[in-house]
Formats: structure tokens, sequence, C-alpha cells
């Protein structure tokens, strides 16, 4: 069973990489681009709606959501752009050991939550502040 389990989060890695390389196809439909974008990003970022120290719901998000929603946008990808990745992300496993990195990536991501943070400040950041108050 546990190499089955160790199978299954390889597989899962791999479509991650996959999917990675289908963002950056050409051929890409754009709705599953910005669902996988947005997935990548929430994935990546360090703030979870479940936070990871609760105990077990903490990780629920990283142990369901995640298997399920690059399961989703692979099933979006068109076939000839998916059989593509998935070579191109074979012949990388192949040559290199560490995940692709993005810088570009990392600046959008810490932007959107910005810009989160800001319109949640901005529109009930009073009301924040009396709550936290009260308590």
């Amino acid at each position: 069973m546990w190499e089955r389990l160790k199978s299954w989060a390889r597989g899962l890695a791999d479509d991650g990489l996959t999917l990675w390389f289908c963002c950056r196809h050409p051929g890409m439909p754009l709705l599953p681009k910005l669902f996988a974008l947005l997935v990548v990003g929430y994935f990546l970022s360090p703030i979870d709606l479940i936070p990871d120290f609760i105990p077990v719901l903490g990780y629920i998000d990283e142990l369901i959501l995640l298997p399920v929603c690059i399961y989703l946008i692979l099933k979006m990808v068109p076939e000839p752009v998916l059989i593509e990745c998935r070579a191109e992300a074979a012949a990388w496993i192949a040559q290199h050991k560490p995940t692709p990195r993005s810088i570009a990536a990392a600046v959008v991501i810490m932007l959107l939550w910005m810009a989160f943070f800001w319109v949640i400040w901005k529109y009930w950041g009073d009301d924040l502040i009396q709550w936290f108050s009260a308590s």
C-alpha cells in the first residue's frame, strides 16, 4: 500500500509538471490556463484557506483539492497539447531533478495576495479593528 501511495504522489508531481508545461504551450486554451494559474498560485502561496496548524483539516486542501484540481484542469487540456506536454515533462524530469521556478510567477502571486488584503482592509478594515478590539 505504501508503494502505491508513493507511486500516486510521484504521478501527481509529474502531472503538476505537465500542467506547468501546458500553461506555457501556445495551444493551451485560455480557460484551463487561467484555472491552472489560479490553482498553482493558491498552492504555492504560504497562505491557506484552512491553515495547516489546524489538526487534520489543515491538510485537506493539499490532500484533496490539489489532486482534484490538477485532474480537472488536465481534462480540459486538448489531447494533442497534453501528449506533447507530457513528453516534454518526462524529458525534463530525465534531465533535471528540481522543479522549474519562475520569479515572475512568484512576484505575480505576491501582488495578487497584496491586492486581496488591500481590498479586505479597504472595505472591512474598520469592522475588523472593532471585531478584534471587542475580543
